[in-house]
């Protein structure tokens, strides 16, 4: 930078804009929070006029790296809550139901028919037609019981 040169507040409340609007085209709460520390250093330096650059671009760091990392901080410990927990892990909406065996359980692996497709599923061997409980999930395998009283 030129000697002598300071940025003004409004130079900071236009990055402050600039990062908020960038925020929007990508998404991920990285943006937001370095355009709330320039707007909230360009209160600063409006308040404190004869800060010098360097120390305005160090606190620009400062207050970016401290937003973020508390915000992550916080996301982790207050995570949010959804009234579809398991929206977009499909086998574990079916821990509960009962479904029929398509294929025997040999050696501890069979199918069972969920909608139009075939899932595999781990349960003690069993033969095809018996109504099995999942009761677990292993990854992308069921874990199936007989489903006893169904």
């Amino acid at each position: 930078m030129i000697d002598g040169y300071r940025p003004d507040f409004w130079h900071w409340w236009i990055l402050a804009l600039a990062l908020i609007i960038l925020e929007t085209v990508l998404p991920g709460t990285f943006f937001l929070w370095m355009g709330i520390s320039a707007l909230l250093l360009g209160v600063i330096v409006w308040l404190a006029s004869s800060m010098g650059w360097e120390m305005q671009l160090m606190l620009f760091a400062v207050l970016s790296l401290v937003s973020i990392v508390g915000w992550r901080t916080w996301q982790r410990r207050h995570p949010d809550e959804s009234d579809h927990p398991t929206l977009n892990r499909r086998a574990e909406q079916y821990i509960g139901r009962v479904f029929t065996l398509e294929t025997p359980i040999e050696n501890g692996f069979g199918k069972v028919r969920v909608g139009d497709s075939l899932w595999r599923v781990q349960g003690s061997d069993m033969p095809a037609g018996r109504p099995v409980r999942v009761t677990a999930v292993d990854g992308v395998v069921l874990v199936v019981e007989v489903a006893e009283g169904d």
